[in-house]
C-alpha cells in the first residue's frame, strides 16, 4: 500500500517543485534561443553604440570618421574584420543574463499571477492584471541580471577596440566581473540598471499587450487557427511593439554601460541616463534612439515565438526526450519527461 510520501516522491518534478521546474525550463529554452540570435544581439548593441557624438568630448574621432553601417552591413564587416566566431564574442555572459533574467521573470510572474493577483470570480484572468505583473516580473529580473547584461555589453564592444587600436578591457568573462567589481564596487556591476529595468518594463509591456490581442484578434477574424503560424504572426506584431517602446531605453543603457570609466568606476561621458537622452537628441538627432531597432525586432520576434512554443510542450528538449525512450535511459528520460510535462508560460 502506498504512502503519502511515496505518492509525492513518484509524482512528477513540476508538481513537486513547480517554480524551480518553470525557472529551470525557461532557463534551457531561453539559452537556446540566445545561441541561436546572438548575432543579432552583437549587431544591435554595435549600431546603438555607432557614431555616439559624446566621444567628440574625448578627442575620440574614431566615431566620426568610420561611416554609417546598417545592420546586414555591421554583421558582414565583424566577419570580414574579425572573423565569424566573433559573432558570438559575449555569448557566455548573455547566457547568464537569460537564465536570470528568463527564469526570474517567469517565476516572477507566476507568483504574481497565482498569489498576489489571482484570477476573478469566473476564473478569468485580466489583461490588465497581466500588463502590470507582466512589467513588474520583468523589472525584477532585468535588475537581477544587470550585472551579467552589463559585461555582455563591454565584452561585445571588445572587438571594435581592438579594431581601433584601444587596449582591451577583459581577458575573459570572470576577469571581467572582477574587474568592475574591483573598479566600482558592488555598485559599479549595476551601472545602467535604471535605462535597463526600464526598458524590460516597456518591453514586457508591448509583448503582453500584443500577443494575445493579436492571437485572438487572428483566431476570430481569420480562417487562422491556434498553431504555430497564428503564434508566429503574433509575436512579430508584439514584437514590433515591444521594440517600438523599449529600443531608447535599450539605446541609453548600452550606451551608458559602455561608456569609459575613471579609477573610480564613475563614467566619463553621462552623467545620467537623461544626460545620455539629451546628448544623442542633441548630437544625433531623435532616430539615433532607434539605432539597432531592425535586429531587436527580429531577435524579439523570434524569442517570443520560441518562448510560445516552449510553453505548448513543443520545444525540442521535450521532443527529442521523447524519442530516446529505451530502458537503458529510463530513470534520466522520466525525470526529464516529468519535468517538461507542465507549461511555463499562461496562456
Amino acid at each position: 500500500m502506498s504512502t503519502p510520501d511515496d505518492a509525492e516522491r513518484l509524482s512528477p518534478l513540476a508538481q513537486r517543485w513547480p517554480r524551480a521546474s518553470k525557472f529551470l525550463l525557461s532557463g534551457c529554452a531561453a539559452t537556446v534561443a540566445e545561441l541561436a540570435t546572438f548575432p543579432l544581439d552583437l549587431t544591435k548593441t554595435r549600431l546603438q553604440i555607432q557614431g555616439e557624438a559624446a566621444l567628440a568630448r574625448l578627442g575620440d574621432g574614431a566615431a566620426e570618421s568610420a561611416p554609417y553601417r546598417g545592420m546586414v552591413r555591421t554583421a558582414l564587416g565583424i566577419v570580414q574584420e574579425e572573423g565569424f566566431l566573433k559573432l558570438w564574442q559575449g555569448v557566455t555572459p548573455a547566457i547568464y543574463r537569460h537564465i536570470v533574467y528568463s527564469g526570474g521573470r517567469m517565476v516572477t510572474y507566476e507568483h504574481l499571477r497565482e498569489v498576489v493577483f489571482g484570477k476573478s470570480e469566473d476564473k478569468h484572468y485580466p489583461l490588465w492584471k497581466s500588463v502590470i505583473g507582466g512589467m513588474m516580473a520583468g523589472v525584477v529580473g532585468q535588475f537581477l541580471a544587470n550585472p551579467t547584461d552589463l559585461v555582455k555589453v563591454q565584452m561585445q564592444m571588445e572587438g571594435k577596440r581592438k579594431l581601433e587600436g584601444k587596449p582591451l578591457r577583459f581577458r575573459g568573462v570572470h576577469h571581467a566581473f572582477a574587474k568592475i567589481l574591483a573598479e566600482g564596487g558592488i555598485r559599479g556591476l549595476w551601472a545602467g540598471w535604471v535605462p535597463n529595468i526600464q526598458r524590460a518594463a516597456l518591453v514586457n509591456m508591448g509583448d503582453l499587450t500584443t500577443y494575445d490581442t493579436v492571437k485572438h484578434y487572428l483566431v476570430l477574424n481569420t480562417p487562422l487557427e491556434d498553431n504555430i503560424v497564428t503564434h508566429g504572426l503574433s509575436s512579430l506584431c508584439s514584437g514590433l511593439v515591444a521594440s517600438i517602446l523599449g529600443t531608447p531605453a535599450d539605446v541609453i543603457k548600452s550606451r551608458i554601460m559602455n561608456q569609459p570609466r575613471d579609477k573610480q568606476g564613475r563614467g566619463l561621458l553621462y552623467k545620467s541616463s537623461t544626460d545620455c537622452l539629451i546628448q544623442a537628441v542633441q548630437g544625433e538627432g531623435f532616430l539615433s534612439l532607434y539605432k539597432g531597432f531592425l535586429p531587436s525586432w527580429l531577435r524579439m520576434w523570434y524569442n517570443y515565438a520560441s518562448e510560445e512554443e516552449t510553453s505548448k510542450r513543443r520545444c525540442w528538449p521535450y521532443a527529442l526526450l521523447q524519442r530516446l525512450s529505451i530502458s537503458s535511459l529510463y530513470p534520466a528520460h522520466a525525470i526529464w519527461l516529468s519535468l517538461f510535462n507542465s507549461s511555463s508560460k499562461p496562456s
